[in-house]
């Protein structure tokens, strides 16, 4: 029988990379979500019966135990940007890892990769960058042997950095940015899912491994290759970060005293920490190159899903040779 891979988060951005790749593979994948009843796409990703969506809430014993029950192999995908309900950062990205990794001892399951971020920092004032740190420190207390992924900020089809952005130029001839002059390193999502694969099948010493892509930009040359790939011209403005304080401030007391009803997905004030912060790997770290894998560039793949937010979508190309021919 075909081994069995229970993947946490399973049907999310990085989560259906990773299931359609050890899919491909061969083993059977259980996708361990909230809302299975929205994950039914990744029955695609194999023959029938290979790739099964379930029940789970990583915030509790019970339910992750079941979902792991006789896999070989678990990969923790779950995080949060943004704290919503009983998801938050502590919840999710240290208890729920340190669940996870802990029960996987408890049954005998040897391998684990738990995907995190660059930034992890238990000293960080950033909430989301401590809880990540926390979580691999509760990963690695119990499965000292699981190989730890930390990315750069994720692109791909269904992500929501690009994706955000482009949307924003449909509607302002204006494109605000915080942390204009901040670092990052944009790394392919199905680059870091083959990272994930190799650690599932034991290709992958055990270690933080900082995936970054091969072009490092700040964010402000990112936003303008977006708008080079979109066809489209808009003025970058670097918003300053005393106002980017004071407009998250607000945005964060109209989710406080709304209980939630009015949710800040906008700008955080724990957000703004971390765009202070450079996004890159560092010096020394274990990556890619460790991996034997050769990441994909920006130019290689943000025509493939940015085009629908040209002037013209999938014709604009074509509408631009027009205007060049000779009558």
């Amino acid at each position: 029988m075909s081994k069995l891979v229970t993947i946490f988060g399973g049907s999310g951005f990085v989560g259906r990379y990773v299931a359609r790749r050890m899919a491909g593979e061969g083993w059977r994948v259980r996708v361990a979500v909230r809302r299975p009843n929205e994950a039914m796409f990744v029955k695609t990703y194999g023959v029938v019966g290979q790739v099964e969506p379930i029940l789970c809430n990583i915030r509790d014993d019970a339910s992750v135990a079941l979902a792991m029950q006789g896999a070989d192999a678990v990969v923790n995908c779950v995080g949060v940007l943004n704290e919503l309900g009983r998801n938050e950062f502590d919840a999710v990205q240290a208890e729920g890892a340190e669940r996870i990794a802990r029960l996987a001892a408890q049954q005998g399951i040897e391998q684990m990769v738990h995907v995190s971020a660059i930034g992890a920092d238990a000293a960080s004032d950033s909430q989301y960058s401590r809880t990540k740190a926390q979580g691999e420190a509760g990963v690695l207390e119990h499965m000292p042997g699981a190989v730890i992924l930390r990315p750069s900020v994720i692109f791909g089809t269904e992500d929501q950095f690009f994706n955000r952005f482009a949307g924003m130029t449909r509607i302002s001839p204006f494109l605000p940015l915080v942390g204009a002059e901040t670092k990052f390193q944009p790394v392919f999502v199905d680059d870091v899912a083959q990272a994930a694969v190799k650690g599932v099948l034991g290709q992958a010493p055990a270690g933080v491994y900082e995936l970054g892509g091969p072009e490092v930009k700040t964010f402000r040359a990112l936003m303008q290759q977006m708008l080079d790939v979109i066809h489209r011209r808009r003025v970058i403005i670097g918003m300053p970060f005393w106002v980017a304080r004071i407009m998250a401030g607000v945005l964060d007391i109209v989710k406080f005293v709304s209980f939630q009803l009015f949710p800040n997905n906008i700008l955080t004030r724990d957000q703004l920490k971390n765009l202070r912060r450079d996004n890159v790997v560092s010096e020394g770290a274990m990556g890619f190159a460790d991996l034997g894998i050769e990441p994909s560039t920006l130019e290689s793949v943000l025509p493939e899903y940015l085009w629908k937010f040209r002037p013209s979508g999938q014709y604009d190309d074509i509408q631009n040779s027009a205007k060049n021919l000779k009558i």
